[in-house]
């Protein structure tokens, strides 16, 4: 049995999935949606028989287009929720700096649901307020986590990369092809690519690996084809 030396601490770093969410709902987002939107953009003007210039215009106008619209989205969206996050935290300091003992008793209320004794409840409550109460609060009352804090900057950057990265696949697929089989090749290309994706995707996070690939590629299918049967019905670029 390991023991520990006097006056030393012992801490051990548990690494969790869900610290990953931040960036890999970004970056899984963002990917996803560059390969599906430029490819179905791609299929789209493919089906109502345009060049194979106008084509690579429409996917490179796509790509751009597509990764600053993820880019401003997830930063609105993300700085949103940064927002809340900060108003719920100068409330709580407010009410700290007012009510100490209510705060106080609000955390133990907290510890009590949890499966303390309202003694020993009292006594982790006292001691994690006097410690660092507004982190405390932050955590324990609101749910708020510096692991899980919003980061908008980070978001955008990740959702606008991944979303390139995404795109640029079906765009190399169009410069390497003669334009009577751009369709499939960027329909398999992307497919196939979407089930990377999925599997990448399930497996950092830790879920099922064919629960990820499925919902990736089906959604991913569907947009292909009505984008390609609108192109193909209508005759033009969509």
């Amino acid at each position: 049995m390991n023991q520990i030396e006097p006056g030393k601490q012992s801490v051990r770093s548990e690494q969790h999935r869900s610290q990953n969410i931040g960036w890999l709902r970004a970056a899984v987002l963002g990917a996803n949606d560059g390969i599906v939107s430029t490819a179905s953009l791609i299929v789209g003007v493919a089906a109502a028989e345009t060049s194979h210039q106008s084509i690579l215009v429409a996917g490179v106008a796509g790509l751009v287009a597509g990764a600053m619209s993820m880019a401003a989205g997830e930063y609105v969206s993300v700085s949103s929720q940064a927002d809340t996050e900060n108003a719920d935290r100068e409330k709580e300091k407010r009410e700290l700096e007012s009510d100490w003992d209510f705060e106080l008793d609000e955390l133990t209320d907290i510890y009590v649901s949890r499966g303390l004794d309202k003694t020993l409840a009292r006594k982790v409550a006292v001691q994690l307020m006097e410690h660092d109460a507004l982190t405390t609060h932050l955590r324990d009352e609101l749910g708020l986590t510096e692991q899980m804090a919003a980061r908008p900057i980070q978001a955008a950057l990740a959702s606008a990369a991944s979303f390139a990265v995404g795109a640029i696949l079906p765009l190399i697929a169009i410069l390497l092809v003669p334009i009577n089989y751009i369709i499939v090749t960027v329909s398999g290309v992307s497919m196939l690519v979407l089930v990377v994706l999925g599997a990448l995707s399930s497996i950092i996070a830790g879920a099922k690996l064919s629960t990820g690939i499925i919902r990736v590629t089906f959604w991913g299918a569907a947009a292909m084809l009505l984008t390609a049967g609108v192109g193909s019905l209508f005759g033009i670029s969509v």
